[in-house]
């Protein structure tokens, strides 16, 4: 007789996801996971965090805009329900997971019966919550890790121990890089159960694109035009950028630099461009579809952050034939691994920033070669390296 094959059923949790409010937020799960339901039976919780009196705060805070995003929605043929999930602001770390856990756990219990397994995207509090929840209703949990959530949440007193917890009693911890997978490890993660599963790129979107039918078609000048793609935040280092800037339009008349994104920072980032009379454009936020073309417009993508894991940014602009000047930080050095393919820097340095900035504006390259140079594969590919986690951490399930 011949086996049935079943469908792995999986359940994503996790705090970053795109929404209708903020459409252009974390799209890189919304990518995989999409690619996975060709694959697999997908269930999205892209949770909402809330805290009592959220709503007052709306006007100046991510967290009380995103009290707008609807209960439930589409996207991508994804069928995705935002949960609230209660959190104490500030104090709250050490409880974040089970608060987190608790909120959820009425969305889970209906569809215990029906899953393989529960997949945490964002390591605390998501992925603790994953842990938790896959031990409660005997389910295999996997804890998917982007970046910030290690590099910068390891250094937190009150959650580091928590955050040590959750990877060591993970079935399964997957990195967008060697580099973060390391990490993990370090921080508990089984060596054998940790791996490597690299973010995919659209290639029907990202590709090399002439410059100037990019620039017309978005009414930009001439010149060479910088661009930033990201949330407009501090740790981003959008406005280190725009500081850096000021030395950069001085030493290149012809530089342009072009932002790409809202934030917190933004305010203070266009009064700087104002008092130094800087040519800067700021496009404000965009669907994710439309930054390919914004990308095939620039010389440079420019990413200072402080803190990352592997931007999907920087890969769609390797593959559109864009270099990079990015922070040496995470798991970007693992990406920037040619010079051909761009240059490092510091992160919170700004004249060392400027500096490398001026340097690139003088390379010359071809966009051919640099999208040659770019060994990154399709969503649908990233979608099958994760399925085969998936599969493994089910495969050892006891039934």
């Amino acid at each position: 007789m011949r086996e049935e094959v079943r469908t792995v059923r999986t359940l994503l949790v996790t705090k970053v996801f795109p929404n209708a409010v903020e459409p252009a937020f974390a799209p890189f799960n919304k990518h995989l996971f999409a690619a996975l339901q060709k694959r697999c039976e997908v269930d999205v919780l892209a949770t909402v965090m809330w805290f009592p009196g959220a709503g007052m705060f709306a006007r100046w805070s991510a967290s009380g805009r995103r009290l707008a995003v609807p209960r439930e929605e589409t996207m991508d043929g994804l069928f995705v329900r935002h949960p609230r999930v209660v959190y104490v602001p500030v104090v709250g770390h050490l409880i974040s997971g089970a608060l987190y856990a608790a909120s959820v756990l009425p969305y889970v219990w209906p569809l215990r019966h029906r899953l393989d397994v529960i997949v945490g995207s964002f390591a605390y509090p998501d992925g603790w919550a994953a842990v938790a929840l896959g031990k409660m209703l005997g389910l295999p949990a996997v804890i998917k890790v982007h970046g910030t959530d290690i590099n910068v949440l390891k250094d937190m007193r009150l959650v580091r121990p928590n955050l040590k917890l959750a990877l060591a009693h993970a079935d399964a911890v997957t990195a967008p890089s060697r580099a973060l997978a390391e990490v993990c490890r370090s921080l508990g993660a089984r060596s054998d159960r940790t791996h490597v599963v690299m973010n995919g790129v659209n290639t029907d979107l990202f590709h090399v694109r002439d410059r100037v039918a990019s620039r017309r078609a978005l009414g930009l000048p001439d010149g060479k035009w910088l661009l930033f793609v990201g949330r407009g935040e501090k740790p981003k280092g959008v406005q280190d950028l725009v500081e850096a800037f000021v030395s950069v339009a001085k030493a290149h008349p012809e530089a342009r630099l072009a932002v790409v994104g809202d934030g917190g920072a933004i305010p203070a980032c266009r009064e700087i461009a104002e008092k130094h009379n800087l040519p800067v454009h700021f496009a404000g936020t965009i669907e994710h579809d439309d930054v390919a073309l914004w990308v095939g417009a620039c010389d440079l993508l420019v990413l200072p952050s402080w803190a990352e894991g592997t931007p999907n940014v920087i890969i769609e602009a390797l593959v559109a034939g864009r270099r990079v000047v990015a922070s040496d930080v995470g798991g970007i050095p693992a990406v920037i691994d040619k010079p051909a393919l761009g240059r490092l820097t510091p992160a919170r340095d700004i004249p060392r920033l400027a500096e490398t900035i001026g340097l690139a504006l003088d390379e010359d390259y071809d966009p051919e070669e640099i999208a040659n140079l770019a060994p990154f594969g399709s969503w649908d590919d990233s979608a099958g390296e994760f399925l085969k986690v998936l599969e493994g951490v089910i495969a050892r399930r006891p039934y």
